[in-house]
């Protein structure tokens, strides 16, 4: 799966997609990735999308003082964050809580891949998309 951690950030998917926050200062970014899975919601959600979301989900709770994840592989999302001056908008709050529904649920290969998972990793992937949407409300 290209996964070695739970985490927002522990996936390759994930950190090849940080590099599109280079030369962004706005929310645009992050609702580019929110907007394609809501305007695709019938069709099935690959888990490298899936990936992505979350990560952006991850870089609006981090917006919000609030991320899940405080690592070496969160430095370059933690200096962006930092050198940005923005809020997220009520309307990006909820495009991120929909894409991360959206992650969950019965047409996402990610949710399938981590249903596969020892129940030690599934659980922990869970409770931090769980952890996400609670920050995003």
């Amino acid at each position: 799966m290209g996964a070695w951690s739970h985490e927002p950030f522990g996936n390759d998917d994930a950190l090849d997609w940080v590099y599109q926050l280079e030369n962004v200062k706005d929310e645009s970014v992050l609702a580019r990735v929110f907007n394609r899975a809501i305007e695709n919601q019938d069709d099935y959600l690959e888990a490298d999308d899936g990936f992505v979301i979350v990560a952006a989900a991850e870089v609006v709770a981090k917006l919000l003082g609030k991320g899940t994840q405080q690592d070496g592989y969160t430095e370059q999302v933690d200096a962006w964050v930092k050198s940005v001056d923005f809020q997220p908008s009520a309307d990006l709050l909820a495009k991120a809580q929909t894409a991360l529904d959206l992650v969950l649920g019965e047409e996402s290969e990610l949710k399938e891949l981590w249903s596969e998972a020892e129940e030690e990793d599934r659980d922990a992937w869970y409770s931090n998309i769980e952890a996400l949407k609670k920050i995003l409300k």
